[in-house]
């Protein structure tokens, strides 16, 4: 397995960026589709996007699809997703995940499929 750290939450207006960042260790990164999910209080965890190990695809949240961008660099051992044009409906704890995979085109956007997971980072969104 890897190991998954994440930073870069903070409290936000509404209409503004956020930049997240997960930082893996090991040096089988690049075998890992990766994913970021959420969680707001008394919901169930929800997929944001995901990105195939190469980053040739990536797969939105309806929810989201415009306005984040999920990146990797794979010779940082770092996935990122930038956020923009922030609602308070976005307030949630972002997780970054990894789920090994032989495809290099491989992306998924269920929670059941991601073998590590990162303790989460907050983010606020203020109306």
């Amino acid at each position: 397995q890897v190991q998954l750290v994440e930073s870069g939450g903070a409290l936000v207006q509404a209409g503004g960026s956020l930049r997240l960042s997960c930082a893996a260790s090991g040096r089988t990164f690049s075998s890992y589709a990766m994913g970021w999910f959420r969680q707001a209080p008394g919901k169930e965890r929800e997929f944001v996007a995901t990105i195939s190990r190469i980053g040739v695809n990536t797969y939105y949240a309806d929810s989201v699809k415009g306005r984040f961008t999920i990146s990797r660099d794979n010779a940082k051992n770092t996935v990122n997703l930038q956020m923009s044009s922030l609602k308070p409906e976005d307030t949630a704890v972002y997780y970054c995940a990894a789920s090994a995979s032989r495809s290099a085109l491989r992306v998924s956007n269920v929670v059941t499929d991601y073998d590590s997971w990162g303790q989460g980072t907050q983010v606020t969104v203020s109306s």
